[in-house]
């Protein structure tokens, strides 16, 4: 069980802030970072050619710890929807073949699966939310041998239910299937072994549970696709490209493993040192003692809700940082005002109310959040 962290964040006391699932604050310390990079450019003349390398790569190996993986297997991306492009651009279907995703997934990747299967006449197969014991074994019936591509998070986005990517990759592995991964509702907050699971593409933003900044992501890439294609024909990815003198003739070699996906401007000044702090911090936490201590969080706001009528999944069915919550009779009208006026900050979608805690909540926001819907 890890301490309270709120003094390493700049969450007054008054703000209940229960959707880290939706964005996560900035630790000071990143935040801290991120100006001091964005100064750098007040000097550009202090910039050399090893700023634009050396600091990529140093985070490049921070988020490969995190993911349990070779730097080399690891690429930098804007967005989620970047990283999708990159998979569907590399992976092969043919016409008549299966493209798997879950019902309600994130729009960039229920629509990347929806093109991906268009462009190929290929079939779509959307496994629907089963009713009782989790999307694993209704996910795992889905893929057959006629299954080409399989779309999955680790975390469903909206009901936080855990889908057990060992399992999926196995049965991917059997089929002749792709796995592409989508770990932003997961990775940070949640072991991944990344070995069992072994997905072709795996791909997370930042400014969620790695605690890092808006528009920028990490995508793995398994060793099998470091020939692909990548999206852009950056410069900064090109064998030889530190040494500035000789960017002329064009280099066509890249540079090895996955930095070949890496998007353009990799070396952002601002986002890339913030991003830096995030993961060491999260190196010192551990995903597992994150995911320890807001399980517990997690189970005594159920319990308490549950008093009032307010009912969440099973905790073997969802990820212990999350919890999705429904109320007999629907939501009141009234309660998305109730909350703000409390200063309790959670998601509602649909008929559900995403509650997402992390280390900077206070036992006071939770007796401050079960009294807001308790009113």
């Amino acid at each position: 069980m890890l301490p309270n962290q709120r003094h390493l964040f700049a969450v007054p006391r008054e703000v209940a802030y229960f959707d880290c699932a939706k964005m996560s604050p900035l630790l000071r310390a990143a935040a801290e970072a991120g100006a001091a990079g964005l100064r750098r450019k007040l000097a550009p003349w202090e910039i050399g050619a090893a700023d634009f390398f050396d600091e990529v790569e140093r985070v490049r190996g921070s988020a490969g710890r995190l993911l349990g993986t070779a730097p080399d297997n690891v690429a930098f991306v804007p967005a989620v929807s970047y990283g999708l492009a990159v998979a569907a651009r590399n992976l092969r279907v043919a016409r008549g073949q299966r493209v798997v995703v879950l019902a309600g997934d994130f729009p960039s990747v229920a629509l990347a699966a929806m093109r991906l299967a268009g462009e190929a006449g290929a079939e779509l197969v959307t496994v629907e939310r089963p009713a009782a014991g989790g999307w694993t074994p209704a996910l795992l019936d889905a893929i057959t041998d006629g299954t080409a591509v399989v779309f999955s998070p680790h975390v469903h986005w909206t009901d936080g239910g855990i889908v057990d990517l060992a399992a999926v990759g196995a049965r991917c592995r059997a089929a002749g299937a792709a796995l592409v991964v989508d770990a932003t509702q997961s990775l940070g907050a949640l072991p991944l072994d990344l070995a069992s699971v072994d997905p072709d593409f795996l791909v997370a933003a930042s400014y969620k549970w790695l605690f890092g900044p808006y528009a920028l992501g990490l995508l793995h890439a398994a060793p099998r696709h470091h020939g692909g294609e990548p999206l852009e024909q950056g410069w900064s990815a090109r064998e030889g490209a530190r040494d500035f003198r000789r960017l002329i003739p064009y280099q066509e070699g890249w540079e090895p493993g996955a930095r070949r996906f890496d998007m353009g401007e990799r070396a952002n000044f601002a986002l890339l040192p913030a991003l830096a702090v995030a993961l060491d911090q999260l190196a010192a936490w551990t995903p597992a003692g994150i995911a320890e201590t807001l399980g517990e969080v997690t189970a005594r706001l159920a319990a308490r809700l549950g008093e009032q009528g307010i009912r969440a999944a099973p905790a073997a069915e969802r990820a212990p940082h999350f919890l999705s919550v429904t109320r007999d009779g629907g939501w009141p009208e009234e309660l998305g005002e109730r909350l703000a006026a409390a200063q309790v900050h959670v998601s509602l979608r649909g008929e559900r109310m995403r509650i997402t805690p992390h280390l900077y909540n206070t036992q006071e926001d939770e007796e401050r959040l079960v009294a807001a819907l308790a009113g």
